[in-house]
Formats: C-alpha cells, structure tokens, sequence
C-alpha cells in the first residue's frame, strides 16, 4: 500500500511540474488516501504485536 501511496504522490507531483493541475489534485488525494490507510493498518499490526497476539500459532 506504501508502494501505491508513493507511486501516486510521483505522478502527483509530475503532473503538477507539467501544469496538470486537476491530474495533479486527484492523485496527490489518492497518495493521501492510501497513506492514511497504510498508517492505520501498521499501528494496527504494531499493537497487536505489542500486546503479544499470535495469528498463526499451532
């Protein structure tokens, strides 16, 4: 998600040199979007793995 985030704040700022200024918005939201989500769903992992949650134990 990360790679896509980054990916997208490139095209973003690309567009942006080249004076695309609407490409530009859309997929500077789209990075921000999916960053958020990567945030998000890290601090997740990371509480889990503090709080010691084993998913895949046998």
């Amino acid at each position: 998600m990360l790679k896509w985030a980054l990916i997208f704040a490139l095209i973003a700022v690309v567009a942006g040199l080249l004076g695309f200024t609407g490409v530009a918005a859309g997929a500077a939201s789209i990075a921000k979007l999916l960053f958020g989500i990567f945030l998000v769903l890290a601090l997740v992992v990371l509480l889990l793995a503090v709080l010691g949650v084993k998913v895949f134990s046998r």
